[in-house]
């Protein structure tokens, strides 16, 4: 059964959004502030071209939602139970921008989680900073908590560090297997997401001396890939590092694979593991690595109630928001109030581990001045059989690393 099948959640299906909402997409919901309630704000891409990890997004903040009321709510303030308002985005910056205006002016919210895609997140940053309301989320850009603001938390290591580790992952994984490696490629696409991680990879391979011998940015949506397969053909180059959303990752492996480039392709995220990777390129899937942010078998005992649910592995936008809501939830709780100033020192002063928070490959979750998230650390994953397996480093790996040079 497909995941959009079992879980009722397709692009087509009208939005399930719990514990007392009711949106009208790309917009809001009605008010729904209820007594006894916490309004926190939920602003994602339910449409448009990064809607499934919008809606991978939304089931996992909605899990954690459920989850934290159905054990009582926010103790410190009575019981409050966690009552989402979920908006769409859509998939372009000033939609998400107005979308953020109008639940901020037309609903009490506390707090708001998202966007996923960085550009949007980024964007809606701005208007939460000027009104001074927390935005928490797990979009990877070093602009996000760059920028001085004082509202904005990143529960996951900012881009540059995930692209060292994409590249010092891959180049223990490769030695480990016998290859030394010299020349490498990367190709990512040129959003703020993209072009920090390629400049993490960049760092990664002039420290150790490597090579890069083609390093090409592209539009989001190419639709012509074979200026930059022919690039990598010609290069020389003995593994590459394509950072993408969901489309273009299958452009690119399978236009590898189809044209007889077998080279390892080390993925960065986002695209590279979700089930419709593996989905849509079938065979082409099989040995790809990614660098992950989290993996839903570091911790079976929690995401084994996403899969029940839902239908499909908790995949690692959906685990990091629900840590985002667990997070949120804890702070409340923290602060014994809903008060901005409260709940933003909260954020600050506090080490998150009970809850979601037991996920993340650091244990916990504790923020810096900036309000990233200091004990992030990145893992390797690759597709087996259909399944996302941890393979690196080797003290959390469920399996060793297969390397095909």
């Amino acid at each position: 059964m497909t995941t959009q099948r079992k879980a009722g959640l397709g692009r087509r299906s009208t939005l399930k959004l719990g514990v007392a909402g009711a949106l009208a997409a790309p917009f809001l919901s009605q008010r729904a502030h209820a007594a006894g309630s916490v309004n926190v704000g939920v602003i994602l891409p339910l449409s448009g071209a990064n809607a499934q990890f919008g809606i991978n997004a939304r089931n996992g903040i909605q899990l954690a939602a459920d989850q934290i009321n159905a054990a009582g709510g926010i103790k410190s303030l009575g019981g409050a139970k966690i009552n989402l308002i979920v908006a769409d985005s859509t998939s372009t910056p000033t939609t998400a921008v107005n979308v953020a205006q109008r639940l901020l002016t037309q609903n009490d919210v506390v707090a708001i989680l998202g966007a996923f895609v960085s550009t949007l997140t980024i964007a809606i940053s701005e208007v939460t900073e000027r009104r001074g309301i927390p935005l928490l989320t797990m979009s990877f850009a070093d602009q996000i908590t760059g920028r001085g603001f004082e509202n904005i938390f990143q529960v996951v290591a900012k881009a540059s560090v995930i692209g060292k580790a994409q590249f010092d992952d891959t180049l223990a994984i490769a030695a480990a297997s016998g290859q030394k490696l010299e020349r490498i490629a990367i190709m990512y696409e040129d959003t703020a997401y993209g072009t920090s991680q390629a400049g993490g990879l960049r760092t990664g391979a002039k420290n150790a001396g490597v090579q890069v011998v083609m390093d090409e940015a592209y539009p989001l949506g190419i639709t012509d890939i074979t200026p930059l397969i022919n690039k990598l053909r010609s290069s020389g180059a003995q593994a590459v590092f394509p950072v993408s959303y969901l489309n273009d990752s299958l452009l690119i492996i399978r236009a590898m694979r189809q044209q007889g480039i077998t080279i390892p392709a080390i993925g960065g995220a986002a695209g590279y593991v979700i089930p419709d990777f593996a989905k849509g390129l079938g065979e082409y899937a099989e040995g790809v690595l990614s660098i992950n942010l989290s993996n839903y078998d570091l911790a079976p005992n929690l995401t084994k109630a996403f899969s029940d649910r839902f239908g499909y592995f908790m995949v690692h936008e959906a685990l990091e928001h629900a840590v985002c809501m667990s997070v949120l939830a804890q702070a409340i709780e923290n602060a014994k109030s809903t008060e901005p100033d409260k709940l933003r020192a909260a954020l600050h002063a506090g080490k998150f581990t009970n809850g979601w928070c037991a996920a993340m490959t650091g244990g916990a979750v504790q923020f810096d001045s900036t309000g990233l998230n200091t004990l992030s650390v990145p893992v390797m994953v690759q597709w087996r059989n259909n399944e996302l397996v941890t393979v690196w480093p080797a003290d959390v790996a469920k399996a060793k690393p297969v390397w095909k040079s």
